[in-house]
């Protein structure tokens, strides 16, 4: 990657990626007003100064969906840079499950989803987010670890 000197790229940032199960699905909305737009994704979100991994992925899926999950692991690091933006970003891929397995999610941040779902892994809905998309080319799972 060859830019120019004065040019004064971006830090890395670190996201959370929460892939939380259900009977084989996976939850996923379509991102609004933000990074991915129209795109699919797991929830997500930026890691905070001081926080774990679990940490992150528990408050992120708290804040956007108001579901709580227990059994919090992770699964793949994903490494991604975007030139066009530009960005970069670190992704950590995690997989949970409900703490109770009867709860609904909610649509808690409407100005950046246009709401939330549960899709069998074997048939997503396009497009998928770049991270995403990259670690399924990969051959990534949450169900296969």
């Amino acid at each position: 990657m060859q830019m120019k000197m004065e040019q004064i790229l971006p830090a890395p940032k670190v996201a959370v990626a929460v892939f939380l199960s259900k009977d084989k699905k996976v939850l996923l909305g379509r991102r609004l007003n933000c990074t991915g737009q129209s795109y699919f994704s797991v929830p997500s979100g930026h890691l905070e100064f001081g926080e774990s991994f679990e940490q992150c992925a528990i408050r992120e899926l708290k804040e956007e969906t108001g579901l709580d999950i227990e059994k919090v692991e992770i699964l793949k690091v994903t490494n991604n840079i975007f030139l066009e933006e530009p960005s970069h970003y670190v992704v950590i891929l995690v997989r949970s499950v409900l703490a109770d397995p009867n709860q609904i999610p909610q649509n808690l941040e409407p100005e950046k989803c246009d709401g939330w779902g549960w899709y069998e892994w074997d048939s997503l809905p396009e497009p998928l987010i770049g991270p995403f998309k990259s670690a399924l080319a990969e051959g990534f799972n949450p169900f296969s670890n």
